[in-house]
């Protein structure tokens, strides 16, 4: 555990998850806020998520996927952090064999988001393309099947961060994605522009050292955290139209 410009940096020992000693850094946070002489300025925050390496990762198991991202964020920066943007990087999905519901869900789950007034999302697109693959039961046989690969989210979140970086639109910037093609842009962010990086963690209870060199602090996303951040159900969208979480969805399906 180290301090590092405010935060509490938790990095575990050993591979143990480090959920259960969130409660107890929080306790012992120092620093709410950045004091400049005798006034006291609100840390400007800003969330850049990868929808799906989020969803894949840390929710498709789970029966939290009606997650409020705000309510999420808020609980993994300090107090005195103030969200004025959330960068929801995503794509619009296909019907899938056996699932022709996905779109449906996922467009009612865009929908829930859209209520939160800090929240812009950005699309990308989906590469389907025919591929040859080996048979799990006899590898020396081939089959062409449709792969189909989401094309745009790691870029697009790595460009928006970088532009709101230089232009000193943040002071921290709290991450949702462990794909490491975002090192660059991260260390870029942290050691060249003097950004806080907050890592919200969770495909393992283990930092990659280059993610903890990069990042002011790493916060382990809890399923008491998800439990705590769920919309209710229903969400009252515009002009009080009534947004209801997917069936599915309260039993852990996709």
């Amino acid at each position: 555990m180290r301090e590092s410009q405010g935060y509490i940096q938790v990095i575990p020992a050993n591979g143990k998850s480090v959920g259960s000693r969130v409660a107890s850094v929080k306790a012992m946070r120092p620093l709410l806020f950045c004091l400049s002489g005798s006034s006291v300025q609100m840390m400007r925050a800003r969330v850049y998520i990868d929808g799906f390496n989020f969803y894949y990762r840390r929710l498709q198991s789970s029966n939290t996927k009606w997650t409020n991202l705000k309510s999420l964020a808020e609980l993994l920066l300090l107090d005195g952090d103030h969200i004025d943007k959330i960068r929801y990087f995503t794509a619009d999905v296909s019907p899938r064999a056996g699932d022709l519901e996905a779109p449906i869900r996922q467009a009612t789950y865009f929908r829930a988001l859209k209520t939160i007034p800090e929240l812009e999302i950005h699309k990308g697109s989906f590469l389907t393309k025919k591929i040859k693959r080996p048979l799990v039961e006899d590898p020396e046989r081939y089959v062409l099947v449709r792969d189909t690969e989401e094309k745009g989210s790691d870029v697009n979140l790595a460009s928006h961060l970088l532009m709101d970086a230089f232009c000193d639109t943040f002071d921290v910037a709290l991450i949702f994605s462990q794909d490491t093609d975002l090192l660059e842009p991260l260390r870029m962010v942290s050691q060249e522009l003097n950004k806080r990086i907050v890592m919200a963690w969770y495909a393992d209870p283990q930092a990659g050292r280059r993610h903890r060199e990069y990042a002011t602090a790493i916060r382990h996303v809890s399923d008491a955290m998800l439990r705590k951040s769920q919309f209710p159900d229903p969400v009252i969208g515009q002009g009080g139209t009534k947004i209801y979480r997917p069936n599915s969805w309260s039993s852990g399906g996709d």
